[in-house]
């Protein structure tokens, strides 16, 4: 059994969280600030404070309820009951028991399934050939590494014969070879989530407020979940609650949420709440990469690949 079940919390933590919940209740984020260690008053000026915890109070609403988890890295952490939600808190006392660090999250609860790799059998969504632009398991290889989520993620265009991924001026979304292309389902499972309607980007530009743009979820029989984002508006053919076969059509491409160009993202996460879950390694069963037949194989950036 791990020592963590064994720790308690520190009473010096235990006032801190109680002072800072009575202050923060009532909206009194510069008494908050003035629990700050000298270096966190640094790196959080007084009207970044304030910015901060306004945001976190529109979001969240006040602060309900609070239990100690553990403690780890210098940190004590805490599952936060909010108005509107359930939070991680961690927070960290110098040595003047001044708050020396402050750190919110989702709350990602510690039985949740842990998932190394999709067991189930998955072809290439897609039937022409395209291009891994980002992909594998460095940060050179893949941005998304740095999300818990979207860390074994996939970004994918099609290319042309000198590396472009548009013909023309690339000003237009029918500029990119991606655009409207068709994307299938790689293996049987169930529609769990569909998002559709929202407008494509004009390229160049994202939509920040909804990340995935019009998107759909796949749970295989193994309780994996493939997500796929960015369609092309109205273009999706599928609805929660389908019964989805192996290669059936599941929409067109697109340029849809945080997106510059057309393009597919695709994952696989262990949970179907993309704020809690955690990426699995994807690997498909047969497909060429550069032309070369490949079993069992991740891509990774710089790769082509085909069926």
């Amino acid at each position: 059994m791990s020592n963590v079940f064994a720790q308690t919390e520190k009473e010096a933590y235990k006032a801190a969280l109680r002072q800072f919940q009575q202050q923060y209740n009532q909206k009194k984020f510069e008494a908050i600030f003035h629990q700050f260690s000298p270096e966190m008053k640094k790196a959080m000026p007084l009207s970044k404070t304030i910015d901060f915890l306004n945001g976190l109070f529109e979001q969240a609403g006040k602060l309900k309820a609070y239990s100690f988890i553990n403690r780890k890295s210098g940190f004590e952490i805490y599952k936060a009951g909010f108005e509107k939600g359930i939070l991680s808190f961690q927070i960290a006392l110098d040595n003047e028991d001044d708050i020396a660090g402050l750190l919110l999250q989702p709350y990602v609860p510690e039985d949740l399934p842990h998932i190394e790799r999709n067991t189930t059998h998955l072809i290439l969504p897609f039937k022409d050939v395209w291009t891994v632009v980002w992909g594998g398991d460095t940060k050179e290889q893949n941005y998304h590494v740095e999300s818990r989520a979207q860390k074994n993620a996939f970004d994918m265009v099609i290319m042309d014969a000198t590396g472009k991924s548009h013909r023309n001026n690339g000003k237009t979304n029918e500029d990119y070879y991606a655009f409207g292309k068709e994307l299938f389902a790689p293996c049987d499972g169930e529609i769990v989530l569909v998002v559709d309607g929202i407008k494509d980007n004009t390229p160049g530009e994202s939509n920040t407020m909804y990340v995935p743009g019009n998107s759909v979820i796949i749970k295989t029989a193994n309780n994996e979940y493939l997500f796929f984002a960015h369609f092309k508006q109205y273009s999706i053919k599928v609805k929660q609650g389908d019964q989805v076969k192996q290669d059936q059509l599941l929409g067109l491409c697109g340029n849809s949420g945080n997106s510059s160009e057309p393009h597919l993202h695709f994952h696989i996460q262990n949970v179907e709440n993309i704020n809690i879950a955690t990426g699995v390694k994807c690997y498909f069963d047969h497909l060429t990469v550069n032309g070369q037949p490949k079993n069992d194989y991740s891509p990774v950036k710089g790769d082509k690949l085909g069926r």
